[in-house]
């Protein structure tokens, strides 16, 4: 299996064309992309993940419609700058709208293009420019590594960089590749953040099995990591398969199977990493490996309850080893925590062995939170179930870039 970290993403793919362009979506005159095209003109199957947060966007809403009654799929529309989240029925119409208009661009049925918006929450699109940036992303589209770039530097909103990776590997003498895009830095606690995620792949599959694939390569993905616990209206992954490689991923085939899941997986984890590593002005990302713990729903709490409290992330950002605080967080995560069974450990370092703290070590604390990355382990010694996230520190930057947003 071959891993390429910064690719063009999607035009890695066979038959798969991108473009970006810029339509003024945030009204700002900036000139900044804020419209993407993914476009293939063989049929694809399709699979998708999508935020469980009550209030979903307008385009969530289309997307899953339209995975449920169609099986048949040529693209996605996506735009950045505006969310068309909690718009109502206009903003229903407007979603319905951007892909009719791409649709008539590209001379495909408008229900086998997905849409999907990322950006502010509340407000209308501006659908008179929004409808010349899709003219536009429709007319340039292609397979060229610069199309796929402009594409995935369309869809950023509080990103510095883009998210792009590639994995390829071979079967039976071909080679298969599985590419994609995704954006996010801030509201990041997937549920399956504000994250979007589009993937690519030239095997040939059925909507089912793709499915079953993408939800267990998100839950262990997009769904482990964390920057300020804030599940936005929008998070949407999408996987487009088109079969060009002729290559038939089923079940009764276990090892193209295994194959293909570990690709997905693998792209999946690259572009979760870029997106923690992107965190709102984080300065550290923290691996938290919760052990021994009753069920993996119990482990999955202690994580989160960590990796979301605000005392434990400014201790971070603050180089502090105050262990003091993952301890309470753990307890209020109520799993049924017992102080004499309890272990922490800063990467190789203990920190409490059965409850009882090395304070010897606080030296080797103290080096290890100054690190930007580095990992903490609690061994709950309460089962053998275990769960791992990503999560950031909280710096003052992260107050002041969202104090106005």
């Amino acid at each position: 299996m071959k891993i390429q970290e910064d690719s063009p993403g999607i035009t890695d793919v066979p038959l798969f064309e991108a473009a970006g362009a810029a339509c003024d979506i945030r009204d700002t005159s900036d000139k900044r992309r804020d419209v993407a095209l993914i476009y293939c003109k063989m049929p694809c199957s399709a699979a998708g993940v999508f935020t469980c947060n009550d209030l979903k966007a307008a385009p969530v809403l289309l997307s899953q419609q339209r995975l449920k009654q169609f099986d048949a799929f040529h693209g996605v529309i996506i735009n950045s700058g505006n969310a068309n989240a909690c718009t109502g029925q206009q903003g229903l119409q407007d979603a319905h709208t951007m892909a009719d208009l791409a649709a008539q661009h590209l001379g495909v049925a408008p229900e086998s293009l997905f849409v999907a918006s990322t950006g502010r929450i509340g407000r209308v699109l501006p659908m008179e420019r929004l409808q010349e940036g899709i003219a536009q992303v429709c007319q340039n589209k292609s397979s060229l590594a610069a199309q796929g770039s402009e594409a995935a530097e369309a869809i950023l909103t509080s990103d510095t960089q883009s998210k792009t990776a590639t994995v390829t590997f071979d079967w039976k003498g071909k080679t298969l590749t599985v590419a994609g895009m995704a954006k996010g830095a801030g509201m990041i606690e997937p549920n399956m953040a504000t994250m979007l995620a589009f993937l690519a792949s030239d095997v040939q599959i059925e909507h089912q099995l793709l499915q079953s694939i993408l939800t267990q390569a998100v839950d262990h993905t997009f769904n482990r990591i964390t920057v300020d616990g804030d599940m936005s209206t929008n998070d949407t992954v999408l996987f487009l398969a088109n079969g060009d490689s002729g290559i038939h991923v089923v079940t009764e085939e276990i090892g193209l199977l295994t194959l293909f899941s570990r690709a997905v997986h693998s792209l999946c984890d690259l572009l979760a990493e870029k997106i923690i590593y992107d965190g709102e002005r984080r300065t550290k990302v923290v691996e938290l490996s919760i052990l021994g713990a009753p069920s993996e729903e119990a482990a999955a709490r202690v994580a989160r309850c960590i990796g979301n409290s605000l005392l434990v992330k400014t201790s971070w950002y603050g180089n502090d080893p105050n262990w003091g605080r993952l301890a309470h967080a753990a307890g209020y995560a109520r799993v049924g925590l017992k102080e004499d069974r309890l272990d922490i450990t800063y990467n190789d370092t203990p920190v409490i062995q059965s409850g009882q703290p090395l304070n010897e070590n606080e030296p080797q604390w103290r080096k290890i939170v100054s690190q930007t990355r580095f990992t903490i382990t609690l061994n709950l010694n309460l089962g053998n179930s275990t769960y791992r996230i990503l999560s950031t520190d909280l710096s003052e930057g992260y107050v002041d870039f969202n104090k106005s947003e």
